[in-house]
């Protein structure tokens, strides 16, 4: 119960997701009245993701003060370690079927080159790279899903945290980090089919009778939960002791290092924990997209992120939910075709090629004239205000400041 008292946003945070998810299931074609179609259904649940990794952000970023540039690189990675094992499995059943019909048996190792033949052709190669050394198995590209993201964001953040960079030279290596992958993933030796990526991981092996109606409202229930998990993780994270720690090293690291306290292990906790969640996030994402490939990873991407969580609220955990949703479905109905053009005469503006525009100025507005975002309206809706001190100070010690000052 104390839990919940200091967190009055999570009893509406659970009803409204449930809420969600049930009227989604009733008007879904798979469950439902199919009065919502199911590329709708793939939007919202491709949404759902997006909020999981913009809770990674917001902890990262909102919480503890790191402006990371890189976050949406783990998201890809999430995607790629799973897109793996759905890119092999339904290959090779593809494979088996085709070669059912022979006179004689294929072996192993002829059913192994042909399904290496049909996913790295494109590359001109039939080799399996070794980084494709457990695609065969489910469970162990689950753990990578896991595992990838976390070492190279423990791997990169004990660097970078050591060597106490911060602010926004931390910011030009993460991003650096995100370019160097891409640019990597962009090449056909990488592994990973280069320019083409992965595709056609909407279809699950082995489950070829199943429509996609009901592939896509099952991504979606995984995808709801992922994000209630994640969400109340994230409460408890910036909950207590450590909550107000991480909020220190945002606000003033070298007083918290000053008290004592490991900054660069509490910073290097959030980065990891963070980019699990987001690789999470893109295994459940991609798979309802169909396709991954090294253009999503690329920096642009990352910065994108950093506005979404900027527009709804950053140091909001709810907020970074609500940025993600409101730009993810402004996007689909802008970039959609079905936002209707503006003919201004001399001009015609297509919102297909002025979406970009309208999301940096909104971010400019927000900065400029709403700094709490879209999670600041919700602050007054519920009267979640600063306590009046009649000008009191605002901390114990004498240099604390006070309520005026404070709110200037």
């Amino acid at each position: 119960m104390d839990f919940v008292k200091k967190h009055p946003s999570l009893p509406a945070f659970i009803a409204t997701l449930l809420i969600f998810t049930l009227a989604v299931t009733f008007l879904s074609e798979a469950y439902g009245t199919g009065t919502m179609s199911t590329s709708f259904v793939k939007t919202l649940g491709k949404t759902l993701c997006l909020a999981l990794v913009a809770i990674s952000m917001d902890l990262v970023w909102g919480y503890t003060g790191i402006l990371s540039l890189g976050h949406f690189a783990f998201f890809g990675l999430g995607g790629y370690m799973i897109g793996m094992w759905l890119m092999f499995a339904r290959t090779k059943l593809i494979v088996v079927e085709s070669m059912a019909a022979a006179d004689i048996p294929a072996t192993a190792m002829e059913i192994k080159d042909a399904v290496g033949t049909q996913i790295f052709g494109v590359v001109g190669s039939s080799d399996f790279p070794l980084v494709w050394m457990f695609a065969h198995s489910f469970w162990a590209q689950i753990a990578l899903v896991v595992l990838v993201p976390g070492l190279l964001a423990l791997v990169f953040g004990w660097l970078a945290f050591r060597s106490r960079v911060t602010g926004v030279y931390l910011s030009i290596l993460t991003q650096a980090m995100t370019l160097a992958l891409s640019l990597y993933l962009f090449q056909n030796d990488s592994g990973l089919r280069g320019n083409n990526g992965l595709s056609g991981l909407q279809n699950l092996p082995g489950l070829d009778a199943v429509s996609q109606d009901a592939v896509s409202i099952w991504f979606f229930w995984a995808s709801a939960f992922a994000l209630l998990v994640t969400y109340l993780i994230a409460n408890f994270v910036v909950s207590g002791k450590f909550g107000s720690v991480i909020r220190g090293i945002r606000d003033d690291e070298a007083r918290v290092r000053f008290l004592g306290y490991s900054v660069e292990g509490f910073k290097l906790f959030v980065f990891v924990l963070t980019a699990i969640i987001a690789g999470i996030g893109g295994a459940l994402y991609y798979p309802q997209a169909g396709i991954i490939n090294p253009a999503e990873i690329a920096p642009i991407a990352s910065i994108y992120l950093a506005v979404w969580v900027a527009i709804g609220g950053r140091g909001r955990i709810y907020g970074a939910v609500i940025g993600a949703g409101v730009v993810s479905l402004v996007s689909t109905y802008f970039t959609g075709g079905q936002a209707p053009n503006i003919n201004l005469g001399f001009y015609t503006i297509k919102w297909v090629d002025w979406w970009q525009v309208l999301l940096g100025l909104s971010f400019v507005l927000v900065t400029l004239f709403a700094p709490k975002g879209i999670g600041g309206l919700f602050d007054l809706i519920s009267g979640r205000l600063s306590p009046s001190r009649k000008g009191a100070p605002l901390g114990p010690d004498q240099g604390s400041l006070r309520e005026q000052e404070a709110e200037k």
